[in-house]
């Protein structure tokens, strides 16, 4: 009888426990599977790799040409392959493609794995959209000024700045030739002539002319430098120079930077300039009231004044540094706009950053010039040629800072400048502040002034 019964029991616990493990089985959820870089890489295909999912009997792969899968290849949306790759075939070279997984079982599908980018070689074939710039832009609901930093000597009729440059831009901006060290020779002693050109060539040509910067600290002409005076009297140097400046062009350059980059880059402090050892704390508030005064003075009630300076995207310090200024100088009624460099990269900043930052002088009212954009692609100086992945890349991020600028409200639009032409005219692979003394590409034309993928990316941000 004791047998018969311990025969019972142990039959009992052997169902149980197959139950349990039925249980488990039937509840057990799929890993996500993890996508890896493509191989064998060529202008047709390229092969699709993953890691291996327990108990998956196969895994749906899709291919896409957009990263939020919105357009799925016909043959590659959710193609079941047993295997732990795929070749991805029939595709075109010079494209932008991703790819994803999910594990599969017959009772259950996992989640999506992660998003993996691939370029496939060679060309696509598909010329860069021709259309022009400011046509496209004036075509908007809530137009702006589309513009471009040159230099005086590229402003003779019939060259292929002069014909880009009227075709397709409708501001400039002096890269540095409107600068204080190259109009002030001494104390109330000017040289016009290169300043007058550029200021001329907007005006003849119905281009709008932002001027570009009356005070900045990399730009002190040497005599100012020098001055032995008292700091009161280098301050009215300073008022003198901006003084005669804004009246000069008065009615002709229709905004200016008054103060460029016064905040440091380390701690959100102010930049440790002549300017702030010579004028105090106020420097900057007394400079766009001096700019605003010589413009009411000379009748020009329409001139606006913008602050201007680089990376607040992404250093939240010297961001609210200079939020704090603009307030001071909201509050004083001296200030219409705020420039923003973006100096950016393939890779940064991100659409959030920078919408932030935007949004913040949305916030306050101001006005919002994109003032010197370009977008590196070689920062880490690990290619030497220009590829299809960065190729892609910048277009991407031009079409994005357009598509975020062209979203502000109208009120808040006023310029969006590329800082150049051509890639090879470009300084940032001369910088040394950058330290990447390689080669990059960053603007919208290549060295020959044919238009580049950023191109089409800029008028694509406009749709």
């Amino acid at each position: 009888m004791k047998s018969k019964f311990l025969l019972m029991l142990i039959s009992v616990v052997f169902f149980l426990n197959a139950c349990s493990k039925d249980d488990n089985d039937a509840v057990e959820t799929l890993e996500t599977p993890v996508a890896n870089a493509p191989k064998d890489v060529n202008d047709n295909g390229f092969k699709a790799k993953w890691n291996y999912v327990s108990h998956s009997k196969s895994y749906l792969l899709d291919v896409s040409t957009s990263e939020d899968f919105t357009t799925i290849l016909p043959n590659y949306n959710s193609k079941e392959v047993t295997d732990l790759n795929e070749v991805v075939t029939g595709l075109t070279g010079g494209t932008q493609y991703y790819y994803r997984v999910r594990a599969k079982t017959e009772a259950q599908i996992s989640d999506y794995s992660n998003v993996i980018s691939v370029v496939t070689t060679g060309s696509n074939g598909i010329p860069e959209d021709p259309t022009f710039l400011k046509v496209k832009v004036n075509k908007l609901a809530n137009p702006f000024f589309v513009g471009m930093a040159i230099k005086a000597s590229q402003l003779t009729n019939g060259t292929p700045y002069d014909v880009i440059l009227r075709n397709e831009f409708s501001s400039i901006s002096a890269e540095y030739e409107m600068k204080m060290d190259q109009i002030s020779t001494a104390s109330g002693v000017y040289n016009w002539t290169v300043a007058d050109k550029i200021v001329a060539y907007g005006n003849t040509n119905n281009i709008n002319v932002h001027g570009h910067a009356l005070v900045w600290h990399n730009a002190v002409p040497q005599w100012l430098k020098d001055f032995s005076g008292t700091d009161a009297e280098f301050a009215a140097e300073v008022k003198k120079y901006i003084t005669d400046v804004v009246t000069h062009y008065a009615g002709k350059v229709k905004s200016w930077d008054v103060v460029n980059e016064a905040v440091d880059d380390n701690g959100g402090a102010m930049r440790n300039t002549i300017f702030l050892q010579r004028m105090g704390p106020n420097y900057v508030k007394d400079c766009f009231q001096w700019a605003r005064n010589a413009a009411i003075a000379a009748g020009d009630t329409l001139l606006l004044l913008f602050y201007n300076d680089y990376a607040t995207s992404t250093n939240i310090a010297k961001q609210d540094k200079v939020f704090a200024i603009l307030e001071d100088l909201k509050t004083a009624k001296v200030i219409d706009g705020v420039g923003f460099q973006m100096h950016n990269t393939y890779l940064s900043p991100t659409k959030a950053q920078i919408e932030t930052d935007l949004n913040r002088a949305v916030a306050k009212g101001l006005k919002i010039h994109v003032s010197e954009l370009d977008i590196q692609v070689n920062q880490f100086n690990d290619i030497s040629s220009f590829t299809n992945e960065r190729r892609l890349a910048q277009k991407a991020k031009y079409k994005e800072m357009v598509k975020i600028y062209n979203a502000l409200p109208a009120a808040n639009k006023y310029a969006l400048t590329i800082w150049g032409m051509k890639d090879n005219e470009s300084w940032i692979p001369y910088s040394t502040e950058l330290n990447h003394p390689g080669n990059d590409w960053p603007l919208l034309y290549d060295s020959n002034f044919a238009v580049k993928s950023s191109h089409t990316g800029f008028l694509e941000g406009l749709d």
